[in-house]
């Protein structure tokens, strides 16, 4: 009876052990899914800045270079996309040239692993 009693404790030791390790890999997923959902605000916050400073140059009638060349760049590209159109006929692009299209696959987190 002695021998189960101390089995027994090991046994929950051993659990609570791995208890902790599980909690302590989950909080520092957390912390790393905060801090990249913080730099991707921050980003965004300043991408949003850019943009009213554009509109405020716009407002004062002023085109900002980027802007500029945003457009020529576009019109260049459909141009170009017509023309490889015509020599693709049936054939599509499988991503767009945009970079800030969201794909799926781009942000697939697993997070099965840390909550079981």
């Amino acid at each position: 009876a002695k021998i189960d009693l101390k089995a027994k404790l090991e046994r929950s030791r051993q659990s609570a052990r791995e208890c902790r390790a599980r909690k302590k890999l989950r909080y520092q997923y957390l912390e790393e899914l905060v801090s990249s959902r913080e730099r991707a605000i921050c980003a965004l916050r300043e991408e949003l800045e850019m943009y009213k400073q554009w509109c405020m140059a716009m407002d004062q009638g002023k085109i900002p270079s980027e802007i500029k060349a945003l457009l020529t760049g576009e019109e260049q590209s459909k141009s170009h996309q017509n023309s490889t159109k015509l020599a693709k006929a049936g054939k599509t692009e499988t991503h767009s040239n945009n970079p800030c299209e969201y794909h799926a696959c781009d942000n697939k987190i697993g997070t099965e692993s840390f909550f079981v």
